[in-house]
């Protein structure tokens, strides 16, 4: 069995629900001439997953305009191949461990499975870094969702300092077992392995313009790769990259064998920029 392929936007504190409508009727304009290409064989979309992680206030809007995109891309025969982009994922970027609670400000998972939203987006850097987000507390998030249904991505990846101090593979490990809760409660993740992805992102290529190059990517998830393995044993976890992934890098980076795609944060806020990445994902 191999693992599958991940391309999910991270829209992060951008786009209103009028700007979410409008992305989408753009992005359906965009992806109709991808169902013919798919159909042919020219692309495919087998084993591959495509989605958006968009602010909350947006969830419902979003998942409107998934729905209507799907039944568009599927309104003419020869629909159901697996080489065709069956739907478009609509991700929270957070929800809390706790199913309901003195939590202000925050939101449940089964408030989120209400609405028909099936993935969380889960210790992004920006979180770490402006907001009190912990290993610990990803570890919390992580393990609730996956055991509430969700498929999840988990976000770990080090600083430009740990990255210059040659604390990167510590960094890394020390946010594995982070997550995973050390290796007494890593267990628990077992059943729900088939819903889990983590994306690596160097937070110093993060928003700056620069990528880590194809080479330094490929060692962190091979160290990602190596440290879930030791936890969880044999596994298919999909590992993604996020660190200013553009449509001219990444198709290198794809071809790269620890790497299984990409969180995509600037170049996902626009709909051509997003629907080419859509194309390389397909080309793969």
């Amino acid at each position: 069995m191999s693992r599958s392929k991940l391309l999910f936007g991270n829209w992060k504190m951008n786009h209103g629900p009028k700007a979410t409508h409008e992305y989408f009727q753009a992005l359906k304009t965009k992806l109709e001439p991808m169902r013919a290409r798919a159909i042919t064989g020219t692309l495919s979309f087998s084993a591959k997953s495509v989605g958006l992680f968009v602010p909350t206030l947006c969830l419902h809007q979003a998942l409107q305009d998934a729905a209507e995109l799907k039944s568009s891309l599927h309104a003419v025969g020869q629909t159901t191949s697996p080489r065709n982009l069956q739907e478009l994922h609509v991700g929270a970027q957070l929800a809390h461990w706790a199913p309901n609670g003195a939590f202000t400000g925050e939101t449940s998972g089964p408030m989120l499975k209400e609405i028909g939203i099936g993935w969380v987006l889960v210790g992004h850097s920006e979180r770490r870094q402006f907001f009190g987000e912990t290993d610990q507390t990803v570890h919390r998030r992580a393990l609730s969702l996956l055991e509430q249904g969700f498929s999840v991505m988990v976000c770990i990846g080090e600083t430009l300092g740990e990255r210059e101090a040659g604390q990167t593979a510590a960094v890394l490990s020390r946010q594995v077992d982070g997550f995973l809760g050390g290796r007494e409660l890593a267990a628990r993740f077992a059943p729900h392995l088939a819903r889990l992805s983590l994306a690596y992102e160097p937070v110093w290529a993060i928003g700056t313009g620069q990528t880590a190059t194809p080479e330094q990517a490929e060692e962190a998830h091979e160290h990602i790769r190596a440290l879930l393995e030791s936890f969880l044993g044999p596994n298919e976890i999909a590992i993604a990259y996020g660190g200013s992934v553009t449509p001219e890098n990444f198709a290198e980076l794809l071809r790269k064998p620890s790497i299984d795609g990409g969180l995509v944060g600037g170049a996902s806020l626009k709909v051509d920029s997003f629907t080419t990445l859509i194309d390389i994902l397909g080309r793969t």
